[in-house]
C-alpha cells in the first residue's frame, strides 16, 4: 500500500484510519483523482468561455434525458422517507448529540461548509460519527451532561463530505494529495457503512458544489467502486445533491440521472447558489451584479425560477426536493426572535406551497417551527412526491434574469459583509466553521458571497447609497473600523489579510478555503 498518513496519530484514531480505509482511499484515488482534475479545469473553460460571450443554457446533448418521460431515481431508502425538517452543523461532539436529538428528521452532518478541515476535525469528526451509531458517544461540561435518545428519536445521519475542489494534504497516495471529498466519503463509509445497514438505514451523503452532471457521475461511480471494494450492496449509497452552482442550475436533470440508483433528490442551496451566480459572472458587469446579500431574498425573479424547476424535477423523478437555511439563531430578546421566527415560518410556508418535501434549519431552536409549518401541509403523509407541480415551466432567461432582482448597494451591506467575512475567517483559522454572528448561523458560504460581493463591487466601480466609490481604500478603511468595534483587534490580525487577500485581488479566487487551507500545516 502506497498511502502515507502524516498528520499526527492521535488517540483511536486508527479506529477511522484503519486498513481498509486507506485501502479504499489507495483505489479511488488512484481510479478517479485524474478525472476529478480534469472537471476541475472544466469549470475554469466554462467560467472563460461565459467571459468571452457564451452563456449558460440547458445542453442540448442530453435532451434525450430530458424528453424520456420513463426514467426515476431509486425509491426512498430507510430513514430518507420523511424528511420534513433537517438541521445542518459540524461534527464535533456536543452538536452531533444535540443534532441527532433535536426532532429533526435528518441531521446534515456537514465536513463542509460548517467545518474548518482541520486534522483533528476531519479525523475526529469520523469518530463520532463512529460513536453515535454505536451509542458510545456523551459530552459533559461543568454544568451539563448530553446523551443521546432513544434510537428511534434520533434524526438519520447524511453525511456532507468536502467538494471536489479541496484536497487533503495529511493523506498521500504515491506521494501526492489526495482529494478531500474522496478522503471523507471513504472513511465514514469504511467505518460505518455496514454498522448503518446493521442499524436498518445505510451511508448516506449530501454532495456539495458540483457543477455538471459529469461530475455527479463521477460521484456515482465512486459509490460502484466502494459498494464493490467492501462488499456492500449496490444501491445502498444514497446522495442528495445540493443545487448549489449556477451551472447545476440547467443540469438538475441529469445529475438526477447520473446517480439514479443512488439519488436520494436535491436541495436548494440558496447562499452559495448566489456566490456560484458572482463567481461564474464575474466579468459580466452590471447584469449579474447582486444588490445587498440580505436583500435577496427567495422571491425574486432568478430565485423563485430556480426553486421551481427544482420541485419540478425532482417530482417529475420521483426524488425528494429540500427546501433552504433558516439561518437564524434564537435571541434572548423576545422583540428580535419575534420578527426573526415571523420571516423563517414565512419563508418555509412558501417552500411547503411550492411543494417541497422538507427544509434546512441550524439550529436545534428552530427545528419545531419548520416542523409545525410542514405538519400543516403533509399531514400524516411523509412527503409531497405527488405534487407534480406540472404548472411550473422555467426558461433559460428566466434562470439568467438577475438584472431584475430588485435592491440597492448600501454602505450597511457593505459593512454587514465586510464585518461577518472577518468575524467568520478569524473563527474558521482556529479550527470553526459554523460560527453565530449577529444572530444568524455562518458558514463558509455566507462569508464566501460576503467577500464576493466585494470583488464584484469593487471591479465595477459601484456608487454607494452614501455617494461613495466602493474601492480598495474604502474596503480597507471599514475593515479597520468594523475590527475596532470588535474591540480585540489582535485576535482578526490574520482574518484580515485573508480577507483583503480574496476579496481585493486582482485575480478572482474560486474558493476562499483554499488560500485559508494552506495557512494550516
Amino acid at each position: 500500500m502506497s498511502v502515507d498518513v502524516t498528520g499526527p496519530m492521535h488517540e483511536r484514531y486508527d479506529e477511522i484510519l484503519s486498513e481498509r480505509a486507506l485501502g479504499l482511499i489507495e483505489t479511488l484515488h488512484r481510479a478517479y483523482d485524474g478525472r476529478r482534475r480534469e472537471l476541475l479545469e472544466r469549470r475554469a473553460e466554462r467560467v472563460a468561455a461565459i467571459a468571452a460571450g457564451t452563456e449558460l443554457g440547458f445542453l442540448p446533448e442530453t435532451k434525450d434525458i430530458r424528453d424520456d418521460p420513463d426514467w426515476r431515481v431509486a425509491p426512498p431508502a430507510p430513514g430518507l422517507v420523511d424528511r420534513r425538517v433537517e438541521i445542518t452543523g459540524p461534527t464535533d461532539r456536543k452538536m452531533t448529540i444535540n443534532a441527532l436529538n433535536s426532532g429533526a428528521k435528518v441531521w446534515l452532518a456537514d465536513q463542509e461548509d460548517a467545518n474548518t478541515p482541520t486534522w483533528e476535525n476531519v479525523v475526529g469528526g469520523q469518530l463520532n460519527l463512529l460513536d453515535a451509531i454505536t451509542r458510545k458517544i456523551d459530552f459533559s461540561t461543568d454544568t451539563k451532561t448530553y446523551a443521546l435518545k432513544p434510537d428511534d428519536e434520533l434524526a438519520t445521519i447524511v453525511v456532507r463530505p468536502r467538494g471536489w475542489h479541496l484536497p487533503e494534504k495529511h493523506i498521500l497516495v504515491d506521494g501526492e494529495q489526495t482529494s478531500g471529498s474522496l478522503v471523507d466519503f471513504a472513511l465514514y463509509f469504511a467505518a460505518c457503512a455496514q454498522l448503518q445497514l446493521d442499524r436498518g438505514q445505510g451511508p448516506y451523503f449530501y454532495l456539495p458544489k458540483m457543477e455538471s452532471h459529469l461530475e455527479a457521475r463521477l460521484w456515482n461511480d465512486v459509490f460502484v467502486t466502494a459498494q464493490e471494494a467492501l462488499g456492500i450492496p449496490r444501491g445502498t449509497i444514497r446522495a442528495t445533491v445540493l443545487i448549489e452552482t449556477y451551472p447545476a442550475a440547467f443540469e438538475m436533470e441529469e445529475i438526477l440521472y447520473e446517480l439514479r440508483e443512488h439519488s436520494a433528490g436535491l436541495n436548494a442551496g440558496r447562499w452559495d447558489y448566489m456566490f456560484s451566480v458572482i463567481k461564474t459572472h464575474r466579468t459580466s458587469g452590471k447584469a449579474f451584479q447582486l444588490p445587498d446579500r440580505n436583500s435577496v431574498t427567495m422571491t425574486v425573479p432568478f430565485m423563485r425560477a430556480y426553486t421551481e424547476l427544482l420541485v419540478r424535477t425532482c417530482h417529475k423523478r420521483g426524488a425528494h426536493a429540500i427546501g433552504g437555511m433558516a439561518a437564524f439563531i434564537p435571541s434572548k430578546d423576545p422583540a428580535v426572535n419575534e420578527v426573526a421566527f415571523a420571516k423563517v415560518e414565512a419563508d418555509k410556508t412558501r417552500e411547503a406551497g411550492d411543494g417541497f418535501d422538507g427544509s434546512w434549519v441550524a439550529h436545534p431552536g428552530m427545528v419545531e417551527t419548520c416542523k409545525a409549518v410542514f405538519d400543516k401541509v403533509l399531514g400524516s403523509e411523509p412527503n409531497q412526491l405527488d405534487k407534480l407541480r406540472e404548472d411550473v415551466s422555467v426558461t433559460a432567461e428566466q434562470l439568467l434574469d438577475v438584472a431584475a432582482t430588485p435592491g440597492e448597494v448600501t454602505e450597511e451591506g457593505l459593512r454587514n459583509n465586510v464585518s461577518v467575512a472577518i468575524q467568520y475567517l478569524a473563527a474558521w483559522l482556529e479550527g470553526t466553521g459554523a460560527v453565530g454572528i449577529f444572530n444568524l448561523m455562518e458558514d463558509a458560504a455566507t462569508a464566501e458571497i460576503s467577500r464576493s460581493q466585494i470583488w464584484q463591487w469593487r471591479r465595477n466601480e459601484v456608487v454607494l447609497d452614501t455617494g461613495d466609490t466602493v474601492t480598495t481604500e474604502l474596503v480597507e478603511r471599514i475593515a479597520d473600523e468594523e475590527i475596532a468595534k470588535l474591540g480585540t483587534p489582535d485576535h482578526y490580525t490574520a482574518a484580515r489579510s485573508l480577507f483583503l487577500e480574496v476579496a481585493l485581488a486582482d485575480d478572482y479566487v474560486d474558493f476562499l478555503t483554499q488560500p485559508a487551507y494552506e495557512r494550516f500545516n
